[in-house]
């Protein structure tokens, strides 16, 4: 016999078989499994700003104890808590409307649609009512300026000619409305502009003639009262620029800390706001030295010993730096207007007081 010739059978005896299993074998019933830790518990969230004691117990008062209706809001830029009273009730604004023009201008010259320096012209055609010490440079060739000129003018004496130029220039009042809707401003209208909004509120129908001399005046006066009380009424029943005090102070807040505007068209604003020469005893008379305050005004027309809105809104800055939004909205009121300043002036100093303790 040859190896060859043993060859299968040497395989065959090499190969390896299971043993057999034992009847009724039943396979092991447990499964190998790693334990599974439990999840992480999620960390608690920050406790809520607390607002000084002394400050809201003060903003209460205030508000309680004031012969009219008022709207009060501080907000704390830097720590986020608020203080409020009657701060969800809109009020007319009056010229306070202006900041929506000067946010949505530089909004424009932050896009690239406009520049700061692009040249327009006043002429007697754009000539408004009331305060427009611009009127006085409007000769026959008209006043040669510039939308930065128009914007300080606007921002810090109130000019109501300079804002309504501007107000056309970047589309109208449904641009303005058009910025608060897209940042959700919250409860902020913006009127038709000065012309119509101020002639309404008389109860006169808008004559461009009304923007020379006295004439709106005498024609405010040769109206018969029932006239112009139902229109005086109807306004402050639902001002087409009505805001809160507390949607406003939010807007400042959001403001400074340049979340609608490029930091340069934010912080060119918020020094021009400090530039402003009004209202010197409204909320700007209890500022101490050192500390910084850009504000807007906003004053109504009277009527029978009222009026219909007054005003004064801004950003008040401490020497360490931090910052807080202030919003005095005062609307119908009997109480004279050294009255009024005294109630904005101790809301000043009550955020002054809460912040040195």
């Amino acid at each position: 016999m040859t190896v060859a010739g043993l060859a299968p059978a040497l395989l065959v005896g090499c190969a390896v078989t299971e043993p057999p299993r034992a009847a009724g074998h039943v396979p092991p019933g447990y499964v190998a499994s790693m334990p599974v830790p439990p999840p992480a518990p999620a960390p608690a969230p920050p406790p809520p700003p607390v607002a000084p004691a002394g400050l809201v117990a003060n903003v209460s008062h205030l508000a309680r104890t004031f012969d009219g209706i008022v709207g009060i809001a501080v907000r704390s830029i830097d720590q986020g808590w608020s203080v409020t009273a009657n701060a969800d009730q809109p009020l007319p604004q009056q010229s306070v409307s202006k900041l929506w023009v000067a946010m949505t201008v530089l909004e424009a010259r932050d896009q690239g649609r406009l520049t700061l320096d692009d040249p327009l012209v006043i002429g007697k055609d754009d000539l408004t009512l009331f305060h427009q010490p611009i009127a006085s440079l409007v000769g026959d060739e008209g006043y040669h300026t510039t939308v930065r000129d128009l914007l300080r003018r606007a921002m810090t004496s109130s000019d109501n000619t300079a804002n309504d130029r501007l107000l056309r220039y970047v589309g109208g009042p449904e641009a303005v409305r058009s910025f608060i809707a897209r940042h959700d401003l919250g409860s902020i209208r913006f009127g038709p502009g000065e012309r119509l909004l101020q002639s309404g509120t008389a109860g006169l129908e808008w004559r461009q003639e009304y923007s020379l001399g006295r004439a709106f005046y005498q024609a405010r006066a040769a109206l018969p009262r029932d006239v112009r009380l139902a229109a005086f009424e109807a306004y402050l029943a639902d001002p087409p620029d009505g805001a809160s005090a507390g949607a406003i102070a939010n807007a400042l807040a959001r403001l400074k800390r340049g979340e609608l505007l490029s930091p340069e068209s934010t912080a060119w604003l918020i020094t021009t706001m400090e530039a402003s020469r009004t209202g010197r005893q409204r909320l700007r008379g209890a500022v101490p030295a050192g500390w910084d305050f850009g504000h807007k005004t906003g004053t109504g027309q009277d009527l029978l010993g009222r009026t219909a809105g007054y005003n004064d809104v801004g950003i008040l800055t401490a020497p360490d730096g931090r910052s807080y939004a202030v919003a005095v909205l005062i609307g119908v009121t009997p109480q004279p207007i050294p009255v009024r300043q005294d109630l904005m002036q101790a809301v000043v100093a009550s955020v002054v007081a809460s912040h040195q303790r």
